[in-house]
């Protein structure tokens, strides 16, 4: 197997044979969704690094990788001795891609990209950002420096009844035209598989941990046309979308049929999520003519799905239950495995162990991302994976972190809990119980309609600001229903976000504190937006997990007399919601887990 420098080398000779002085190459597939099939992990195969997020930039003579702060400590690791240069986004001092190739190249020289891979938007940006340098798309390099190459797969669509989804297809088509506001005819053309999905009613299994197809929907008034893989969609499905005024095409034509549409009607596209292909495609009978960008934030789909109806939320309060009784039985075995401390478990092994509890369930469809186990210093790491080639042992003493999530039919989860095996210190209740109010406060605050996510961060943030600490993430992030467990357009975070909160929408709680080296604490609840019952006219969250919170490392003092009384309450409702499902045993351990604490 080729080295990560052979393989720098190997794509430089490419290059310099295609005219290039510099590539940019991507984290994502043409869809830009979070999660890629084998075949377009091509910055991964060719860098090393191997987390979800990234852009790697390649020169004739250097290389540089950009990624967050979740990734920083896992990329420094991964890119050791391979000649690439870690540039750790949001850092003082890290320079932009723009900013670093305007450093290292000529005036003049060229920057190749992909057009599948690079949206409107960023492509606009980049062309003006990195002048007098010229940005020049190309196809798919790694069609010929990648000869191993994994192979595309397409999976079979499964429908989505009312029941579950709560709204037809053709009345969520119907909406999404209506809110664009549009006279007379136009298309709509969409590449994000997750609106798709939506959109349709339709799952898949074309990607890891989202529930999607690989697919493309173009769609206006009394018209769409989905395009998928002719494996995806069998007579059932067909007929099911054929009822909802959806007509099947195959995925592999999109481009030649965008060529072909009518240049008098105008198309929208979300410029954010749209390939400069497709964008290319449709211009050449029409130039850039009645070719439009959707400014809607998250574009008009992902705003209208952002919104979960009655039906939907009420789906992913019975997902709650399910979750919450596998983590039941879960922490129970944990304790049992802890207690024998000459056979200590291993980060993998837990991760294994929830993912059979869950299992149990008839109802359960898999992971909604991979899993994060980690003991002690790897908890420092926010995605952190464990591994079975490289197996770490819990220890008798530290935190424990632990987050992961699952899919059924009618709801997604997502949920951290942080442990300690042994007794913690001062330092460390102090910073567990800081993360635990920041969870609370965010959990307990009122808001009036036309509030932001950034209006609401610091309610979480400030209480770990209090000791001094930070976390780089966001706080919350959207999730969707039976989709991505990432989802937008909301977000809890410190960037400026002009989304607003509106009922129905569902959204993660996470404050963090990473001690690089020491540990890392993380606790997550999602959340629901809904009506507060006693003032009127201002919105509020409903708590949707229910899973014990561990309280060895509280700090009952610090944690105040509010955020005591609102986790008791959340104890109270965890065991009273989980116990009917329960058998003794595990009642009598739930009783022990959520009764009161104190002063």
């Amino acid at each position: 197997m080729k080295n990560t420098q052979e393989k720098l080398s190997q794509f430089r000779n490419y290059m310099a044979g295609a005219g290039f002085d510099a590539f940019v190459i991507p984290s994502n597939d043409p869809h830009f969704g979070e999660y890629v099939q084998d075949y377009y992990k091509c910055r991964e195969w060719l860098s090393g690094f191997s987390g979800s997020a990234g852009t790697l930039v390649v020169t004739l003579f250097q290389a540089a990788l950009w990624t967050d702060s979740r990734y920083f400590l896992q990329a420094a690791r991964e890119l050791d001795g391979s000649g690439i240069e870690l540039m750790k986004m949001k850092e003082s001092g890290t320079p932009t891609i723009p900013e670093w190739l305007l450093s290292v190249l000529q005036p003049g020289s060229i920057v190749g990209a992909d057009e599948s891979l690079i949206p409107v938007s960023e492509y606009n940006g980049l062309v003006d950002s990195i002048s007098p340098l010229v940005l020049t798309l190309t196809g798919d390099p790694f069609s010929v420096v990648w000869t191993d190459r994994p192979p595309i797969f397409s999976s079979l669509a499964r429908t989505v009844n009312y029941n579950v989804s709560g709204e037809a297809s053709a009345s969520k088509l119907n909406r999404a035209c209506e809110t664009l506001g549009l006279d007379g005819d136009f298309y709509y053309l969409l590449s994000s598989c997750d609106d798709i999905s939506w959109l349709c009613n339709l799952r898949g299994a074309d990607v890891p941990y989202n529930p999607l197809l690989y697919s493309y929907l173009l769609f206006g008034r009394g018209k769409a046309e989905l395009f998928v893989s002719g494996n995806s969609a069998d007579s059932t499905v067909q007929e099911t979308l054929s009822w909802e005024g959806i007509s099947i095409r195959e995925y592999s034509q999109i481009n030649s049929y965008l060529k072909n549409l009518d240049p008098a009607v105008p198309v929208v596209m979300p410029y954010g999520k749209t390939s400069m292909r497709m964008f290319n495609s449709l211009k050449i009978n029409r130039g850039a003519a009645n070719i439009m960008d959707d400014t809607t934030p998250g574009g008009v789909a992902g705003s209208l799905k952002a919104v979960k109806n009655p039906i939907e939320i009420d789906g992913f309060r019975k997902a709650m239950v399910n979750d919450g009784v596998a983590w039941v039985r879960f922490i129970m075995e944990l304790e049992k495995r802890l207690a024998n401390t000459s056979a200590r478990p291993c980060e993998h092994e837990l991760s294994e162990l929830l993912i059979k509890k869950r299992s149990e369930n008839p109802d359960y469809l898999g992971e909604s991302f991979a899993p994060i186990v980690a003991f002690g210093p790897n908890g420092a790491q926010p995605h952190y994976s464990p591994s079975s080639a490289n197996p770490c042992m819990l220890g008798l003493r530290g935190f424990l972190l632990i987050d992961t999530g699952a899919h059924y039919p009618y709801g997604t989860t997502d949920t951290t809990r942080t442990f300690f095996l042994g007794e913690p210190n001062r330092e460390e209740c102090l910073d567990y119980t800081a993360v635990l109010k920041g969870m609370i406060s965010l959990s307990m605050v009122l808001f009036p309609p036309g509030t932001r996510g950034a209006s609401l961060d610091i309610l979480a943030r400030g209480e770990v600001y209090k000791r001094g600490k930070r976390y780089m993430h966001g706080t919350g992030h959207g999730v969707g229903h039976n989709l991505c467990v990432h989802e937008g357009p909301q977000s809890i975070r410190m960037e400026e976000n002009p989304v607003t909160f509106r009922l129905g929408m569902v959204t993660s709680n996470e404050p963090a504190i990473y001690q690089e080296g020491e540990y890392g604490i993380r606790i997550e609840n999602l959340l629901c937006c809904g009506l507060s019952d006693n003032v009127a006219g201002f919105y509020c969250f409903e708590t949707l997990t229910l899973i014990p919170v561990d309280t060895k490392a509280v700090d009952v003092a610090f944690l105040g007399e509010e955020c005591t009384k609102w986790l008791n309450g959340y104890h109270r409702r965890v065991y009273e919601t989980l116990a009917p499902q329960l058998n003794h045993e595990e009642k009598v351990w739930l009783s022990e887990k959520t009764s009161e604490i104190s002063g």
